[in-house]
């Protein structure tokens, strides 16, 4: 893991205890509720918020006129995603929990905006590219949404909403063993 392109570094920590039951469940809980693949997404998620309270924390201790100075960028960046709102602190950046970062993906927010029944269900339309951004069409299910993306994002126009939710009843049917 060097630093030639071709070598990139991990994006991902596992958790220090990997056999604390507690965690287990939460994890559990959290795979389920945002319909994520495995744990290395939520494991990508709790990283992206140490990096960002990481950021936060240093800016708290540097001095004041340094930190007037660097403080508006990390909140106009977050506030552009969607994580803190205008007028927040730095206070509210370290209260911060994965699943606010969680529920800014694509696959969650197009899960909502077009009432699809399970996470599973909206990363398969993800996927599958059936969700458009604006004029583009992503595929990407972890893509994170921004505050003026959020009203473009759509299902394609092509895609009848019904196979997206569920199979259609011709494949389900059973056959006939042959005689």
């Amino acid at each position: 893991m060097g630093d030639h392109p071709k070598n990139s570094r991990k994006m991902w920590r596992k958790p220090k205890r990997p056999l604390n039951y507690d965690l287990l469940s939460e994890e559990l809980y959290v795979l389920g509720t945002y319909g994520l693949k495995n744990k290395r997404e939520l494991w990508k998620a709790h990283t992206e918020l140490s990096r960002i309270r990481n950021q936060a924390r240093s800016l708290l201790a540097l001095t004041q006129e340094v930190r007037s100075n660097k403080e508006p960028i990390l909140m106009r960046s977050l506030t552009r995603i969607g994580l803190v709102k205008e007028d927040s602190t730095l206070d509210d950046v370290l209260n911060l929990k994965v699943t606010d970062l969680l529920s800014r993906r694509l696959q969650t927010v197009i899960q909502k905006k077009a009432n699809i029944k399970s996470p599973y269900l909206a990363r398969q339309a993800v996927v599958h590219g059936h969700v458009m951004i604006g004029e583009r069409t992503i595929n990407i299910p972890s893509y994170t949404v921004t505050i003026e993306e959020e009203n473009q994002v759509s299902l394609s126009p092509e895609v009848d909403l019904g196979k997206v939710k569920q199979k259609p009843v011709e494949e389900v049917k059973t056959e006939q063993p042959a005689e």
